[in-house]
């Protein structure tokens, strides 16, 4: 399979989906690090991808999300952006409204 359809795929099989370096319990850099306990924080489930584990995937995901750096947070099939970006929005609780809000929509975040 194309490496831009499974991005496409990760994307639409998962609600939220957080594309890091490492994972939500052993992030591999700072930025990551506070995108994956932005995330935990809202109470939901989501699913990550490790770029570091993916290389085509770190060296395309760019690319395809028109978006340079990581980690990137994607709901409902949507870019919301990087660890500053989801920072901002948590404080403000628009985070939390987000993802309560796609998770109601795909029921619990499983999509067919």
């Amino acid at each position: 399979m194309d490496i831009i359809e499974t991005i496409k795929e990760q994307i639409a099989n998962n609600t939220v989906l957080l594309y890091m370096k490492g994972s939500p319990n052993a992030p591999q850099c700072g930025f990551s690090s506070k995108a994956a306990q932005v995330v935990m924080g809202c109470g939901e489930k989501f699913a990550y991808v490790d770029i570091l584990q993916n290389p085509e995937i770190r060296a395309n995901l760019p690319k395809y999300a028109n978006w340079p750096t990581f980690p990137q947070l994607w709901v409902g099939g949507e870019l919301v952006g990087g660890s500053d970006i989801l920072m901002e929005m948590y404080e403000k609780g628009e985070l939390q409204t987000l993802i309560k809000n796609a998770m109601q929509k795909t029921d619990g975040g499983c999509r067919s």
